[in-house]
């Protein structure tokens, strides 16, 4: 097994008041005291295997427990990614992955299934309700049962119909003081915003007009966590989601949950100590489930979010790539996304130059006990810019948000601090994006596709695979004229006889893409030197290939992953590779060295005979 595995440890009830009040402290000041009997009270209540006065959760023991290994992979669906006309899309979803599914996976990430009012999902109504159009708590349940079930909190904001908003529009409780009302002249030129609409909106109330604060859009109203009721509304929907089976809580847009006039509102302190409550709450009565951030932004302020030192603007004080701060302990997510990921793997298959790519993974930290990387190329959202900022200078990337319009992607925008507006994340699906290269569209889309997934399989960390990848989706244009908004282009609804009958003919790229992404899953789960806590280390070598080392292990295994990301063959560097004898982990064999590796070519080597 690797040197250092990630384990969870129950948090025992005194050291969690401890930790609870001192988090409140900072939040909420004299009142930490009478929010944090609330809060005990409604562990007691919501949680029934807390015993706050004694007792470890039933079932639990105080031994450390591994977090995660190389059979965690997760998929990323909507509850109606597909449909057929009859049974219940969650229904559907469930025989979909029993037949054709049923070992590759061992979580899912089930997109918001509320009750919601736009955004796909992400516009709440009802938090403790599954929209009837989907099925119902059992179906959810049954998903649970089966998987490691991600569930999004959506705490950031709410929707216009939910009873909440209702509440406030008539000045009545408890929905009257859970919104942040300002006054339309007030200063909020330092807001760093991920939208170019209004930061405030005008609303109708039985006591006249106000103007309440919306990061998102109009229809999504930011919730105000300066108020604890708030926080302890989402504690108790925290406590019911783990109640019906989820592991796994993604934090949904967790970097503006906290405002600050003349302040940017983003990564305040005050959302640093949200999140490290909800992780002490989940270590106590829940230990192993995970906390998963959502904060689409430069990298540095991503890895904010494991709880290391921070500075004054975001960024981590002592960790760089040779490793946390020693004795430093992470107490806020579990895992991160790999944000600059996808933008700058897009930008490395269409340029056919790896360098930018190995140097930012050479940058990654080697991250302490309990920390992960959550690793994707493509997700319900589009595929971020902001994170290629300071990895990628301007003109590149204007270059590939030209290439991505010219095979049928569009740019969402934002509005940055000076007023202009600035790309915010490109909209198209990934097997459209690697169409071709900056010379146009070309014959090698299938395999630049699937080199695409290789590598990103092979990285440190949990891998997750948006249902649109797995399937070869093309841009669904059609869906962005019905719904007006370009993330459509990427959330189209799988009819299930199509989706069947496409993967059950010879010929078709969906079928082709499907089997070669589930036979690398099915490797993949199988090698112990892909365990997220594996080391990595990457090869120095010529830019038109990426190649790196994971382990070694305590056995002394190690895996080598090589990808040619050009058009062209690509000679291997053979004198390293000649050093000890390697066998294909895909295929079983020993491996034996070629002339060169084929246009986007990728293997993975591994210096021990496969069990």
């Amino acid at each position: 097994m690797p040197q250092a595995d990630s384990r969870s440890t129950p948090l025992d009830p005194a050291h969690f008041r401890e930790r609870a009040h001192r988090h409140l402290s900072q939040l909420y000041g004299p009142r930490a005291d009478e929010v944090l009997r609330r809060l005990l009270t409604l562990l007691a209540h919501q949680a029934p295997s807390l015993h706050p006065e004694g007792e470890f959760p039933q079932g639990t023991t105080p031994e450390a427990r591994p977090l995660w290994s190389e059979r965690d992979q997760w998929l990323i669906t909507y509850g109606d990614s597909l449909v057929d006309g009859e049974g219940a899309p969650l229904d559907v979803l469930d025989d979909f992955l029993a037949s054709r599914l049923a070992d590759t996976f061992s979580g899912v990430h089930l997109l918001p299934f509320f009750p919601w009012s736009s955004d796909d999902g992400f516009s709440v109504i009802h938090y403790r309700e599954v929209d009837p159009a989907l099925g119902d708590w059992h179906q959810v349940r049954r998903l649970a049962e089966r998987f490691d079930l991600m569930v999004d909190l959506v705490l950031n904001h709410v929707s216009r119909e939910s009873l909440w908003f209702v509440d406030y529009l008539a000045g009545s409780q408890p929905g009257r003081d859970y919104f942040i009302e300002m006054a339309p002249d007030t200063d909020l030129s330092a807001v760093v915003r991920p939208r170019s609409s209004p930061l405030l909106v005008k609303v109708p109330t039985r006591r006249g007009p106000r103007h309440l604060w919306a990061t998102f859009s109009e229809d999504q109203i930011d919730l105000n966590f300066a108020n604890p009721d708030v926080l302890l509304e989402f504690v108790g929907i925290l406590l019911f989601y783990l109640s019906q089976g989820a592991r796994v809580i993604r934090l949904d847009a967790i970097a503006y949950l906290w405002k600050e006039v003349g302040t940017p509102c983003i990564h305040l302190p005050q959302t640093h100590e949200v999140v490290r409550l909800l992780r002490a709450i989940v270590d106590h009565v829940a230990p192993g489930t995970l906390i998963l951030t959502e904060t689409n932004v430069p990298h540095r302020e991503n890895l904010s979010y494991f709880g290391l030192e921070r500075l004054p603007d975001g960024g981590l004080e002592g960790l760089d790539a040779a490793g946390a701060e020693p004795g430093a302990t992470p107490d806020e997510a579990h895992l991160v996304y790999q944000f600059p990921l996808p933008p700058l793997l897009l930008h490395t298959l269409t340029s056919g130059e790896a360098g930018t790519l190995a140097a930012w993974l050479k940058s990654l930290p080697a991250l302490p006990p309990g920390c992960g990387f959550l690793n994707f190329t493509a997700s319900h959202d589009g595929i971020g810019v902001r994170p290629l900022e300071g990895w990628l200078p301007a003109h590149e990337i204007e270059a590939l948000m030209e290439l991505m319009h010219r095979f049928g992607g569009f740019v969402s925008m934002r509005t940055r601090d000076d007023g202009q507006d600035s790309p915010y994340e490109i909209n198209i699906t990934w097997f459209d994006a690697m169409k071709g290269t900056r010379r146009g569209p070309d014959p090698w889309q299938v395999p630049r596709f699937l080199c695409s997934q290789q590598l990103m399989l092979g990285l440190r960390g949990i891998p997750a695979l948006y249902l649109h990848v797995l399937t070869g989706t093309l841009n669904d244009l059609e869906g962005v004229e019905r719904s007006g908004r370009l993330r459509s282009i990427n959330r189209r609804r799988w009819q299930r006889e199509e989706l069947d009958l496409l993967l059950d003919s010879p010929g078709t790229p969906t079928r082709d893409v499907f089997e070669a992404l589930t036979r690398l899953l099915e490797a993949r789960r199988g090698e112990p030197c892909f365990h997220p806590d594996a080391p990595q280390r990457v090869w120095e070598t010529l830019p038109s290939l990426l190649v790196f080392e994971r382990g070694q292990l305590d056995d002394g295994r190690r895996l080598l992953a090589v990808h040619n990301v050009t058009d062209t063959p690509q000679p291997l560097p053979l004198d390293a590779l000649a050093r000890e004898s390697w066998n294909d982990r895909l295929t079983g064999d020993p491996w034996t060295p070629g002339d060169s590796l084929p246009p986007y070519g990728a293997l993975w080597l591994v210096n021990r005979p496969l069990d």
